[in-house]
């Protein structure tokens, strides 16, 4: 054997981010001998975790979704299904020019079905539910007859730009960080489309998926959590692989990745890795660029980076948010003016094990920084943490109609998450399909990943189990 090998395995995984490590117990569940490759010092991606006063915090993800029972399964195989928990009622917020709206009840992107629900209504005022309403009437193919559509194109050509601009643009900024009119529809809203030409109507179409999935609740809540946070879910993943035996190298950042006679071969940290089966869970273009020189179908059509995002999470001794003034957390329409955040999370507010952590009068804000705008560039970002600071205390003051200053800050911290939030620009989908077909003709090789699968732990979740089943077979 080579000085440099590490080795045969029966299965490598590059990236250890919740698609990989969900990858290896996959792999291992089938029977293989793995080995799993991080580039960085930690396990988990965008499901991290830091402490702040004292407090165990979610570092990025701190929710999923509900629309299926995906992330809900994964945890109940792990044993944390006592450990789910949903956030407290009264919904979310959003954030308009002329100020302050509960956001309504809604399914898709902010998309409401029935323009004439009073929350609606209070939002777009009278003049914009006429003409939501009038999706009801126009042909099924307005808006969705063009190969790939965006996502204010669509809203916009069926309901108009209130919707647009007033529910879909903030949702979509807080969720995606992107402008609506850059992201593919069919990746950020999976059946959507399908459902328009199904039922006749856009909004038809978002109360069909509201039906299938959990039912009627406010804004902000079909999601549910971890008591203890979402990152407990990533230390129940690693305690899983390493009783299967996977082994699990961090600092490990791949280099090269080669087709061999026997499988594939991958250059890491000075090391040769040798594989029958090869699961690459890095982000999309990292995974092209290693890829292409195996697989040349896939030359050039590496995606672009997703928006570089900054957590600002804020500890504070400020009793006056002890009446949760804008419920789970207010988002905020681009236009807003005075307003650089693009979404705060009252986490005590949302989350009653938080708030019994945190104790009395004590309060946990998450604000969030960093979109895409509708030129494609990243808006003019805030570069130090003292300036992120000094931003967030501005923000939560206007946004939560409390005044907040240093005084009240206990401990803080920002995460930097540089283009770890995937990017389904328009034709995404399509340009995803096409590397996912050559990367299957070359064999015994799997995708996973947010940029393969869409945003999110439950689209994250299904999708990786789907492909390495498809892998193993």
């Amino acid at each position: 054997m080579d000085a440099n090998s590490a080795g045969t395995a029966d299965a490598l995984v590059l990236g250890g981010g919740i698609s990989g490590l969900l990858s290896a117990r996959e792999l291992a569940a089938a029977g293989h001998r793995v080995t799993v490759l991080e580039a960085g010092r930690e396990w988990g991606g965008c499901v991290g975790s830091h402490i702040v006063a004292g407090l165990t915090l979610d570092s990025g993800a701190e929710s999923f979704a509900t629309r299926s029972d995906a992330v809900a399964a994964l945890a109940g195989e792990l044993g944390l299904s006592s450990r789910i928990v949903q956030p407290r009622p009264g919904g979310a917020w959003v954030q308009l020019p002329d100020g302050p709206r509960e956001l309504p009840k809604t399914g898709v992107l902010g998309i409401p079905a029935n323009p004439w629900d009073p929350e609606v209504r209070r939002s777009l005022g009278l003049l914009g539910s006429l003409r939501a309403s009038l999706d009801r009437i126009l042909p099924a193919s307005a808006g969705a007859a063009a190969e790939v559509v965006s996502v204010a194109a669509l809203v916009k050509a069926r309901m108009g730009g209130r919707v647009l601009e007033r529910l879909v643009a903030p949702v979509v900024g807080g969720v995606h960080s992107a402008d609506p009119a850059l992201l593919d529809v069919d990746m950020v809203a999976p059946g959507l489309r399908d459902g328009l030409r199904k039922h006749g109507s856009l909004a038809a179409a978002v109360a069909a998926q509201r039906r299938n999935s959990a039912g009627p609740a406010k804004a902000g809540s079909a999601v549910a959590g971890l008591e203890g946070g979402m990152h407990t879910l990533v230390t129940a993943l690693v305690g899983d692989l390493r009783a299967r035996d996977v082994t699990l190298l961090t600092g490990t950042r791949a280099v090269s990745v080669a087709r061999t006679s026997e499988g594939w071969r991958v250059e890491a940290a000075g090391k040769t890795y040798d594989a029958g089966l090869l699961a690459v869970a890095v982000d999309g273009p990292a995974a092209v660029g290693l890829l292409e020189p195996a697989v040349p179908a896939i030359a050039g059509k590496k995606p672009g980076s997703g928006p570089d995002v900054q957590l600002v999470t804020l500890v504070l001794d400020k009793p006056d948010l002890d009446s949760r003034p804008r419920g789970t957390g207010i988002l905020v329409a681009p236009q807003t003016p005075g307003v650089r955040a693009k979404a705060l999370t009252h986490a005590t507010g949302k989350w009653d094990w938080l708030a019994e952590a945190a104790g009395p009068g004590r309060h946990v804000l998450r604000l969030s920084y960093g979109r895409v705008e509708g030129t494609g560039n990243q808006g003019a970002g805030l570069d130090t943490d003292d300036e992120l600071l000094a931003a967030s205390l501005m923000d939560a003051s206007a946004l939560l109609g409390v005044g907040i200053s240093r005084q009240d800050v206990v401990d803080w911290d920002v995460v930097r998450w540089p283009g770890s939030l995937p990017f389904a620009a328009v034709g995404h989908r399509a340009r995803v399909n096409a590397i996912r077909k050559a990367c299957t003709a070359a064999g015994r090789l799997a995708l996973v990943g947010g940029w393969v699968a869409g945003n999110g732990l439950a689209a994250v979740v299904s999708d990786t189990k789907d492909q390495i089943r498809k892998l193993t077979a």
